[in-house]
């Protein structure tokens, strides 16, 4: 048996905390502070470079569709369609992504033979190698000219839905659309969700998947009733990261979305910059500490936007509940 001083704690008998147990607790501890406190620094850093560019803004920045910053003197630069493209797009390819990335893990966790599961496993998880910038190009000299006769198809019968309209004929058929973008970015987030998904599922308690089995449950019944709800909040969570991912992406986006001179209409057949490729394609501009406080204002944008996802995902999983 064992005794209070012999169980796994942070105190001896004698009430004195253990120096490992000390020692531990200490780094623990200063980890945490540390994280917190470099993400606080990098957010403080990026208000207090922005704000000069803010003040000499001659437009609204939350509101305003403009950019032009060629001219420190007259700043007018606005991220509402950045913004509205980012989420739009990286919400295109979540939406792809989730549901394929369920049905992997699963065929994995439960219906793939003992012998494919760590080869099939390991197949998904080697799509997050891959650097960005092949996606791009596979994306472009690929992906592009193989949807476009698809494009068009949903263009021509679907064209009267705004999601499906589109006013430059040219831009569908080229493929250098969200679309496309779209669909590379479900590409590079399906190992992210594919792989913490397939090892929640994993954990479900054998004795409940049995009892279900002896009360007569068919696999899928199995799957549906004990399976997924046990890993329902780390498939949420899985989600989430990608969908992080999918925001902050940089390289594929700059290289297989084109830019577009209009507006943007939340149409999957126009162009468009993501607030990450816009500051990787207007780098060439940055000549003065008020130009690159209009771009890190941008990026401070992207900063919280993620907070906030993060936020959305520990809400949803609490709502649900941690197995």
């Amino acid at each position: 048996m064992s005794g209070p001083g012999t169980m796994t704690g942070v105190k001896h008998s004698s009430g004195r905390i253990r120096p490992g147990d000390a020692i531990f607790s200490g780094m623990a501890r200063g980890s945490a502070l540390f994280v917190t406190a470099v993400i606080g620094a990098i957010g403080v850093f990026l208000l207090w470079q922005a704000l000069p560019a803010l003040r000499a803004n001659e437009v609204n920045f939350l509101t305003s569709r403009e950019w032009s910053t060629f001219n420190p003197e007259r700043l007018a630069f606005g991220v509402l369609d950045l913004f509205a493209v980012t989420v739009f797009v990286s919400g295109f390819a979540l939406l792809l992504a989730m549901p394929v990335a369920l049905g992997i893990a699963i065929f994995i966790t439960q219906y793939a033979p003992k012998h494919l599961k760590k080869s099939l496993g390991y197949l998904v998880d080697l799509l997050a190698a891959v650097p960005s910038v092949v996606y791009g190009l596979w994306g472009l000299l690929v992906l592009a000219p193989t949807l476009s006769p698809v494009a068009g198809f949903l263009h021509e019968h679907l064209g009267w839905f705004f999601l499906f309209s589109a006013d430059n004929q040219g831009m569908v058929e080229a493929g250098f659309t969200i679309f496309t973008a779209g669909i590379v970015l479900a590409v590079m987030i399906l190992p992210i969700i594919t792989a913490i998904t397939r090892e929640v599922f994993a954990q479900t308690p054998t004795a409940q998947i049995e009892a279900a089995l002896a009360l007569g449950a068919t696999k899928w019944e199995v799957v549906r009733t004990t399976v997924i709800p046990f890993g329902k909040s780390g498939y949420v969570s899985g989600s989430m990261l990608g969908l992080g991912r999918a925001l902050g992406e940089t390289m594929a986006i700059f290289i297989v979305l084109a830019t577009a001179s209009a507006n943007f209409r939340a149409s999957l057949f126009e162009g468009g910059q993501t607030i990450a490729s816009k500051i990787a394609s207007g780098y060439a501009e940055i000549n003065t500490d008020l130009q690159a406080g209009a771009f890190i204002a941008a990026g401070l944008v992207l900063f919280l936007l993620t907070f906030v996802v993060n936020a959305i995902a520990r809400s949803i999983v609490a709502g649900k509940g941690v197995h």
